[in-house]
């Protein structure tokens, strides 16, 4: 009996030390968010509007993702879908919860979820990559996020992904 268990446990270390182990993925990814809210086409829709000045707000976004700023002569990577809420009484600070979805490039159909408090007044935002699909399953991560331009409610914003599946 004490053989077999020994045998067992052998087998099983051997089996430990000859797996390979799993490649880990590392990216940055860069690119730029277009969040519209107004005109014929918006990509952000408020579907809750709050009790108090915004605060409460719910806005649902299916925004595009470019290369570069400009959003009808850059190519499209990918689509932010998710949401955000005003979600401060005073400042004007966000929850933001979105899945990236890539549509193009080397990391087409994969996804990374992002969640994350955004202080709109700050000039640089960290949000949390909190997981993933596709070659980003499992993800872990942060975004750097920064306003480019503002023109009215729209918004476009630059993101930085920098993430390890």
């Amino acid at each position: 009996m004490g053989r077999c268990k020994l045998h067992s446990v052998l087998l099983a270390f051997a089996v430990v030390l000859t797996a390979r182990p799993v490649s880990a993925v590392s990216a940055h990814l860069h690119f730029y968010m277009h969040d519209v809210l107004t005109g014929p086409a918006p990509t952000a829709v408020q579907v809750v509007n709050g009790p108090r000045g915004h605060f409460g707000d719910t806005i649902v976004i299916d925004d595009v993702l470019t290369q570069g700023t400009s959003r009808s002569s850059s190519a499209a990577v990918g689509r932010a879908q998710g949401h955000y809420i005003w979600a401060s009484t005073g400042n004007p600070e966000l929850l933001v919860t979105m899945n990236v979805v890539l549509t193009s490039g080397p990391y087409a159909g994969s996804s990374v979820t992002v969640v994350g408090r955004d202080d709109i007044a700050a000039p640089v935002r960290e949000l949390s990559v909190v997981g993933g699909t596709g070659q980003f399953r499992m993800a872990r991560g942060y975004v750097l996020w920064k306003t480019v331009s503002l023109d009215g409610p729209n918004a476009v914003l630059e993101l930085d992904v920098f993430v390890t599946a």
